[in-house]
C-alpha cells in the first residue's frame, strides 16, 4: 500500500514549484498530494481569510482522495497550516512534518521570539518590496546573505501572492492552536530546520515543540536555510528521510 500524503507549500511559491524536486524522490511508495493553499483558490485572498479556511480545504482534499490517516507536511506557511490541522483533526493523522513553520501558536513564546515576531509584524506596513526585503532577512542568520530576486517580469503566479503575504500573518495570530490536543497527539512529528536560520525564530519553535509532542525527531540542515530550504537544495536526503519517517508512522498505526 502506498504512503497517503498531502504536503502544502509556503505563502510565496506554488506547490508544484516548491516541491518540484522533492516529488520525483516519492514515485512509487507513496501517494502525495502536492496542493496549493485555499488562500489562493479564487485568486485574490478572500477578506475573511483564517487558517480555519486551510483547515477545512485539506479535509476536503483528504476525504476526495480516500485518505483515512494521513501523513501531512509543510514548508513556512504551509508548516503553520499542518500544525493548525493536527491541533483540529488528530484523529486523521498518521504524522506531522514541519518543515520550518512560518507560525507555532501564539503561547509560550520566549523574548527573542516574541521580539522577531513583533519585527516581522512590524514589515506589513511597508510597501511589498521593502516589506519583502525586510522579512526575508528576519528569517536568516545575521551572516545569511539574501540573493536578489530573478531579473525580468514576475510569473503569473506572483499576481496574488504579496497580499497573500500580507494576508497569513494576522491569520496566524488570530489563531488559536489547541496545544493540549497536540500535547497528547499519537503521530509522531517531525521538525526539519536550516541550520543557517534564524536561531530566535525556528529554534525557539524547535524548543517549544519539543516541549508538546510526546514523539519528536529534529533533522537539522547544517547548510541550509529557509530561502535556500533542504527540499530544495537536497532533495534526495530530505525524500529519505521523510520516507523513513513515514514508514515508521505507519508502523505504529493500529491494523
Amino acid at each position: 500500500m502506498q504512503l497517503p500524503v498531502i504536503l502544502l507549500p509556503g505563502i510565496i511559491t506554488p506547490a508544484d514549484i516548491t516541491y518540484r524536486y522533492l516529488l520525483p524522490q516519492f514515485e512509487g511508495p507513496a501517494t502525495v498530494i502536492a496542493r496549493d493553499l485555499a488562500i489562493y483558490a479564487n485568486g485574490a485572498p478572500p477578506s475573511d481569510y483564517s487558517l480555519d479556511m486551510e483547515v477545512d480545504a485539506i479535509l476536503k482534499a483528504a476525504d476526495g482522495a480516500g485518505f483515512d490517516r494521513f501523513h501531512i507536511g509543510g514548508f513556512s506557511g504551509g508548516g503553520a497550516i499542518s500544525a493548525a490541522f493536527a491541533a483540529c483533526h488528530p484523529n486523521r493523522l498518521a504524522s506531522l512534518a514541519l518543515m520550518e513553520p512560518a507560525w507555532f501558536g501564539n503561547e509560550d513564546q520566549s523574548e527573542d521570539e516574541i521580539a522577531v515576531r513583533e519585527a516581522v509584524e512590524a514589515t506589513e506596513s511597508l510597501p511589498y518590496d521593502e516589506m519583502l526585503a525586510a522579512f526575508a532577512q528576519l528569517n536568516v542568520a545575521d551572516d545569511v546573505e539574501i540573493p536578489a530576486p530573478p531579473a525580468g517580469d514576475p510569473p503569473d503566479w506572483m499576481e496574488h501572492r504579496p497580499a497573500g503575504i500580507f494576508a497569513i500573518g494576522p491569520a496566524c495570530r488570530d489563531h488559536t492552536l489547541d496545544l493540549g490536543v497536540l500535547r497528547s497527539l499519537n503521530a509522531p512529528a517531525l521538525y526539519i530546520r536550516g541550520g543557517r536560520s534564524n536561531p530566535a525564530m525556528y529554534l525557539r519553535m524547535q524548543e517549544r515543540a519539543a516541549r508538546l509532542f510526546s514523539d519528536f525527531t529534529v533533522e537539522i540542515f547544517e547548510d541550509r536555510h529557509h530561502f535556500d530550504p533542504p527540499h530544495r537544495s537536497e532533495p534526495e536526503r530530505t525524500a529519505e528521510l521523510l520516507l523513513s519517517f513515514w514508514e515508521r508512522a505507519e508502523a505504529r498505526l493500529p491494523a
